[in-house]
Order: structure tokens, then sequence, then C-alpha cells
């Protein structure tokens, strides 16, 4: 009988090393499709850099018209979730239990509001499905991990408050994403590339800023770390 200890299983994506050469001799790339992967946090985002670049003439259309059909389908999807964030409120305070079904619904539509606004700052060319499944293959990812022990009974009355200062940083964190995108809008259209230091940027806040949203409505009790890592 073998004692040695299974293995643990592979995670997915598998991670990626930033700079890591498949083969000896090859020059390693500046940003790894994966290499910012989600972290430990109940609340995750990852991105893969566009290697093959991004067509020129899609900041003139991508940051705008083309996402227009998606924008309109989450106005509704947004409503409904904002409705499942006021049932889950209190069913959290009288009963200590997110409920599964609303959790997974607002955490759909958090996934696909994620897609679309990561398609929308051009971060890839690949059309966002309509579907507030997790979707692995999309180049743009997001996670929310069910809290199985529940919520305790307090947390909606003053998680608002907890995350202040993380809403502060955000703000500033914000207006750096606007300049990043102007920067990146024009490097595309002269260069069909994404600059991979912006691009590194802009999936950190994106990565910040799920995590707090998740804590704000109450989806975990952790609290979310300051950083873009």
């Amino acid at each position: 009988m073998d004692d040695q200890p299974d293995a643990p299983p592979p995670s997915f994506p598998p991670p990626q090393q930033p700079g890591a050469s498949a083969q000896p001799g090859v020059p390693p790339e500046p940003y790894a499709p994966s290499a910012i992967a989600a972290g430990s946090y109940p609340a995750s985002y990852e991105a893969d850099y566009p290697q093959g670049g991004i067509a020129r003439w899609r900041p003139f259309l991508q940051g705008w018209l083309l996402p227009l059909p998606h924008w309109f389908a989450l106005f509704f999807v947004l409503i409904g979730a904002y409705v499942a964030i006021i049932i889950s409120w209190f069913a959290v305070l009288i009963t200590g239990t997110y409920p599964r079904g609303l959790f997974d619904f607002v955490a759909g539509a958090l996934r696909w509001a994620n897609r679309v606004n990561g398609y929308t700052y051009l971060m890839t060319e690949q059309y966002p499905p309509f579907s507030l499944g997790e979707e692995p293959q999309y180049p743009i990812r997001s996670h929310f991990e069910y809290p199985e022990g529940g919520i305790a009974r307090w947390r909606p009355l003053v998680h608002w408050l907890l995350a202040i200062p993380h809403f502060i940083a955000l703000y500033f964190l914000a207006i750096g994403v606007f300049v990043v995108y102007v920067i990146a809008w024009f490097a595309i259209v002269f260069t069909g590339t994404f600059p991979a230091g912006m691009f590194k940027f802009m999936v950190g806040v994106w990565r910040w800023n799920t995590r707090v949203v998740a804590y704000y409505l109450w989806m975990t009790e952790e609290y979310p770390p300051f950083g873009l890592g």
C-alpha cells in the first residue's frame, strides 16, 4: 500500500510566472498570459494579456459601440441583482445565511459586468458571452466562493462602513485607470499593442475592486487586502 500523500490537484488556470520561457534559448515574454492570476481571497479576478495584440481599429468602436448590447442587458440584470441584494440583506440579518440562489445570481451579474468592463477597456478582442456563468475559457474571469459557514448577522449593518478606506483608495486608482486607458487607446491605435505594464496595473485595480465589492455586499466575511496583487 502506498503511504505517500496524494499530490494536490492542479489549479485552474495553471499559474505562469512572468518572464518564464517555455524553451531554452527563447526570449522570455514580458508579461505571461496568466501571470496575474487570482490569489486566495474568496473573490478573485484574473485576466490574460493579449499576446497577439489588439487590432488598431478596435479603440474606435470597442470602447462604446460594440458593448452596447451587453450594457443594455446588464441594465436589467443589475436591477435584478439589486433586488437580490436587498433580499439577501434581510436573509443574512435574520438567519445568518446568504441564500445560495441569490448569491449565485449576484455573483453571476458581477462576473458578467467584469467581462464587459474589460472588453470595453480594450483588454481583449474576444466578444464577451451573454452569461452569468464562470466562462473559464474567456480571457477575463471572476470567481466568488460561496460562504458555506454562513455570514454573521451583524455584518450587513457595518460592511459599508468598514469598506470606506478601500473606496477612498479605489477612487484615486480609478483616476489612474482612466489615464492608463487613454494612453493605451493611442498605443493600440499606433502600435496594435496594449502596453504590458499598463495592462497589469489595470487588472490589479479591477482585482482590488472585485474583492471590495464582494466584501461590501457581504458575500464574504474576510476583510479584503489593500493591494493590486
